[in-house]
């Protein structure tokens, strides 16, 4: 059990595995929930947990036994109900880190860099101590802008905890989930207030913001896009996959779309500009148009190389695509396929032309989303190739691109029906995730 004088450093939690009793992992610390309030030290009530699947719960600090900056050991149920931050509730991470506090003795402002709760005698977890960064003061002999000291103050020492008037950075927060992937980023970013998701978008460079993009609803999507000035917005659109910023062109008034297209690269625009031609839900409005295209005597050992490549998703990178000079889309000729599998148990010096699987099924532009997830269930495939009347290869749609048309618009923002909102990681519950008091959780 925590003992009371036990303090932790929130910044260090994010990504710390949480156990049940038995030693088994239930998920990981995203988040810490907090409640500032007028009078008093902040009250942390709870965590929110990443649990597989990418949903994050709310784990009531009642039901933690142990926690430290190594591993949280939870006890009773964990309430598998997507978690939705209440009105009075604050993020640690998300929403306190890179804000500016005043010193109430008149002494200048800071920036918090981390806080540590603390567990009281009652059971209770306080914010007690904040880390922050003084604001710099003058310039050195050099003319160099001196960079602040750290200090840690007590959290009555400061004022403005519960809002910042000023725009706040997002650089903490980044490197705190540093590790996490495209999609659970999005996720993170999803949860949060529309201007802290605009601040911290903002500070992503443009290839990690690309990529956490693709993973965010539309709405979400049109707001950061349109929140960037116009040039910015051209290069995050340029590092996007052709299909995704197609999909969110489709989403903005022809005339902003319009003007982003002209400040594109020609080259990156085109593949937009062919994309968007298609009916969003026609194997030409799935298709991306950047799939790996080899020529036949290009060996078995550097098509490896090729489909090892970082940025290619799971599905792209299951097969290679063979066809005659060009080799950008459109083609020349479409030759055939070579599935990674079969790549594996040839000599590394073959050429990929003697080894093609000619037999794959395709599809043209104007093929419907229905025949073409019933060829990827078919064939057991995770990429069709789509072709013209002159076997010109225009693209592949990915099974994931089919999935993203399939489901719900809003499928990034709800649950599965699965009837499962709870899972037992050991003992009974003693304080429900959805039991109030006084709209207080746990």
């Amino acid at each position: 059990m925590s003992s009371a004088g036990t303090q932790v450093f929130v910044a260090r939690l994010a990504g710390t595995p949480v156990f049940d009793p038995i030693g088994d992992q239930v998920g990981r610390v995203r988040d810490v929930v907090v409640l500032v309030r007028s009078k008093g030290a902040p009250r942390a009530v709870g965590l929110v947990v990443e649990v597989p699947g990418r949903r994050r719960v709310f784990l009531p600090l009642t039901r933690v036994t142990s926690i430290d900056a190594g591993q949280v050991i939870s006890t009773g149920l964990l309430n598998m109900r997507r978690f939705e931050q209440r009105a009075m509730e604050t993020l640690a991470l998300g929403e306190l880190l890179d804000r500016t506090v005043d010193f109430l003795d008149g002494s200048g402002s800071a920036t918090i860099e981390d806080l540590a709760v603390e567990q009281q005698r009652t059971g209770d977890w306080l914010v007690q101590k904040l880390f922050v960064r003084r604001s710099p003061t003058g310039k050195s002999a050099l003319g160099i802008r001196r960079r602040g000291h750290t200090v840690v103050v007590d959290v009555s020492a400061v004022t403005g905890l519960a809002s910042s008037a000023t725009t706040q950075g997002a650089a903490l927060l980044l490197a705190a989930y540093d590790d996490l992937k495209p999609a659970a980023l999005a996720d993170v970013l999803h949860e949060l207030s529309d201007v802290r998701r605009l601040e911290v978008a903002t500070a992503l460079d443009n290839e990690r913001l690309a990529d956490v993009l693709e993973e965010l609803p539309g709405d979400d999507q049109v707001l950061i896009l349109s929140s960037l000035d116009t040039d910015r917005a051209a290069d995050v659109l340029e590092a996007m996959q052709p299909d995704d910023a197609a999909d969110l062109l489709h989403e903005l008034s022809d005339d902003q779309a319009a003007e982003l297209l002209e400040l594109m690269e020609p080259d990156e625009a085109k593949d937009v500009r062919r994309l968007l031609a298609y009916d969003e839900n026609t194997a030409g409005g799935m298709m991306t148009t950047e799939p790996v295209i080899l020529a036949p005597e290009t060996s078995v050992a550097a098509a490896m190389a090729h489909v090892r490549r970082a940025d290619l998703s799971p599905a792209l990178a299951s097969m290679v695509f063979v066809a005659r000079p060009p080799l950008e889309t459109p083609t020349g000729r479409f030759l055939g396929v070579v599935h990674f599998q079969k790549m594996l148990r040839e000599p590394p010096f073959e050429p990929v032309g003697n080894v093609l699987d000619t037999d794959i099924e395709h599809v043209t532009t104007d093929a419907p989303l229905g025949q073409v997830a019933r060829l990827l269930a078919a064939y057991n495939l995770l990429a069709l190739p789509v072709l013209d009347t002159e076997r010109r290869l225009l693209g592949v749609v990915s099974v994931d691109d089919a999935l993203d048309h399939m489901l719900p618009a809003d499928w990034r923002e709800t649950d599965g029906a699965d009837g499962q909102d709870r899972v037992q990681t050991s003992t009974p519950p003693r304080a429900g995730r959805t039991g109030r008091a006084g709209g207080i959780r746990g």
